[in-house]
């Protein structure tokens, strides 16, 4: 019978042995984009589920290509 056990990560600091990826903003860069899109629905303040996909699908599509360039140019 095969051992099973789960390993559950709760980010205590004493039981890391090393950083995650996502802690580095150069290998989380959609994070940034994210947070633009974050903005634009708190910006808008939509009233129902509806007007929330609206306002993603409109700001995920305004968000420049150089925007994304910027973030980090190395990548391209």
């Amino acid at each position: 019978m095969p051992l099973k056990w789960v390993f559950q990560q709760d980010n205590d600091p004493k039981h890391t042995i090393m950083e995650w990826p996502a802690q580095f903003p150069d290998l989380n860069l959609i994070e940034n984009l994210w947070a633009d899109i974050k903005n634009a629905v708190h910006e808008a303040k939509p009233r129902n589920a509806e007007e929330l996909w609206n306002v993603v699908q409109l700001s995920w599509a305004a968000i420049p290509v150089d925007r994304c360039q910027k973030l980090n140019p190395q990548l391209i």
